[in-house]
């Protein structure tokens, strides 16, 4: 999963970019409005973290501009001032949720779960795709009842065609999911992560099968 993180104060962004890199998530930072506008226009993301007090342009029109596109990615407010003028405000702008500073870094996860959850073409508390079971509320993976152990990486792979599961996915979808704006990532480098996943689903009949041209479906074989 691929995060836009929007944050003007360095250090907090860079705080909560390695909490949210070690629970798994792909994390792009910027730090101004003017930033985070473009890399909205050329990526995709599956939940964006957005600070309203920013340089350039205030996070309320990023907001604004993001919702005129028809952009429906899930937004997750973060503001000093959590006023209940400011939270309707920002509710009416396109917001999905409010959350005030300070705040626990759990509370954060929790509401971006949610967020997740709602968003997701398959928003189910837990999904199954044939002895594999991921669990929406935690993140976690099982394969026939033991859990299942990945690199963050891995995990993205894994969670991406999951959440898809039985459609296909392309290849370019699933390294955008993956790898940051800030990573050096090698084309063929989506191929090795696919291929340590299915290494990890051997002896299940729990598939990624490729196919040419199109890109990689999860699949459950009888």
């Amino acid at each position: 999963m691929r995060i836009l993180l929007v944050e003007d104060n360095t250090e907090l962004a860079s705080w909560l970019g390695k909490a949210l890199r070690q629970a798994q998530y792909a994390v792009d930072i910027v730090h101004d409005g003017e930033d985070a506008d473009h890399a909205l226009r050329l990526a995709e993301y599956a939940l964006v973290i957005l600070d309203l007090a920013l340089p350039k342009i205030d996070g309320m029109t990023v907001l604004r501009r993001l919702r005129q596109r028809a952009n429906k990615v899930p937004v997750i407010i973060l503001t000093a001032n959590a006023s209940l003028g400011g939270r309707v405000a920002g509710l009416d702008e396109g917001a999905d949720d409010y959350l005030a500073k300070p705040f626990e870094i759990a509370e954060l996860e929790a509401r971006i779960r949610a967020q997740l959850r709602r968003g997701s073409d398959r928003a189910l508390p837990e999904i199954t795709v044939g002895e594999l079971l991921f669990n929406g509320r935690t993140r976690q993976f099982s394969l026939s009842g033991e859990p299942l152990s990945f690199t963050p990486r891995e995990h993205a792979v894994l969670e991406h065609l999951v959440l898809k599961a039985g459609t296909t996915v392309s290849k370019s979808a699933l390294s955008e999911s993956v790898f940051g704006f800030d990573d050096l990532a090698d084309p063929s480098a989506i191929e090795i992560y696919v291929h340590r996943v299915r290494k990890k689903l051997e002896g299940s009949s729990v598939k990624i099968a490729t196919l040419r041209g199109l890109g990689y479906l999860l699949r459950h074989d009888e």
